[in-house]
């Protein structure tokens, strides 16, 4: 049959430039095809009496094709996760250095989101499907844990390269692979929630923005220093934060000089690295102390 044919060409022309993407698209394009087939007759006959030869029939191939892209018919329902996985892998290794590890992270899993954002009508009918069938609500459960298992290898590798000149991230301590499991753990969850949220809504609305949301609610749980929206990669502030923290702190140093008719100069000392409220903090121990106007130290 002609399906069959182009499947076995296609599997042996895996050679570099356009031919190996012309391979590629082919076999996705093939893993799509063998996908949709099982899932229509899972829907209309019952996963547990839908056989591998009906699905390879469906989609107008051999059995032997059928196990050339998929080990069983569940994994059938999941034909583009272990692509995702190898381009989400591929993310991590290649990010920035200088950039939040919990952002790489939440960059990566956003990846995941996409795919079936892709084909919102697809992924509304296998969640479907899937809250049916026991056997592929395991099948999800493992997936899951692959990107989980990816996410805190990750992350640990960071903690372990992190440096002094980056403070927001650095760790190094006994409470590392802890830190490492529960950060990937909640991103994942997180994605999950919304991901469910808008299947579940027909995959209607905008899912990545909710994903956006929900990410900032793990930086402010999980990462009490991690940067916020405006503050991603390297050290940059958001304009908008920049003058509000300028606003401040001439505020209190405005007040200072004011209350002060010859205007003394007040001298306080603070680490670069230290949070903005500390260095206000420390202005205003500094200026509460009672101190000899004429030159006196201030009374122990």
């Amino acid at each position: 049959m002609d399906r069959e044919r182009a499947a076995g060409q296609h599997e042996a022309t895996g050679g570099a430039g356009q031919g190996g993407r012309r391979a590629t698209a082919q076999r996705q394009q093939m893993r799509q095809d063998l996908a949709a087939a099982a899932m229509e007759l899972f829907a209309g006959q019952g996963y547990e009496e839908t056989t591998v030869d009906q699905i390879a029939a469906a989609a107008g191939v051999a059995r032997r094709t059928f196990f050339r892209y998929f080990r069983s018919k569940e994994e059938a329902i999941f034909p583009d996760h272990d692509d995702t996985l190898v381009r989400v892998a591929d993310l991590l290794a290649s990010a920035d250095p200088e950039e939040h590890p919990l952002d790489v992270v939440c960059r990566g899993i956003k990846e995941v989101l996409r795919m079936y954002a892709s084909t919102p009508s697809v992924s509304v009918a296998r969640y479907r499907l899937i809250r049916q069938v026991p056997t592929l609500r395991e099948r999800e459960i493992a997936v899951v844990a692959r990107y989980e298992r990816l996410f805190t290898r990750y992350l640990l590798g960071r903690f372990d390269a992190a440096v002094e000149r980056s403070p927001t991230w650095r760790r190094g301590g006994d409470d590392d692979p802890m830190l490492a499991e529960v950060s990937a753990a909640a991103v994942v969850a997180a994605h999950n929630h919304v991901l469910r949220r808008w299947l579940r809504a027909g995959g209607r609305g905008d899912v990545e923005a909710q994903l956006d949301h929900a990410f900032e609610v793990i930086r402010g749980t999980f990462w009490a220093q991690a940067p916020t929206a405006g503050r991603r990669r390297g050290t940059g502030v958001a304009p908008s934060a920049m003058r509000e923290s300028q606003m401040a702190l001439e505020h209190v140093v405005g007040s200072a000089v004011s209350a002060t008719p010859s205007g003394e100069v007040l001298i306080t000392v603070a680490r670069t690295d230290a949070p903005l409220d500390q260095v206000l903090d420390s202005i205003r121990t500094a200026l509460s102390a009672p101190a000899d106007r004429a030159g006196q130290r201030p009374a122990d």
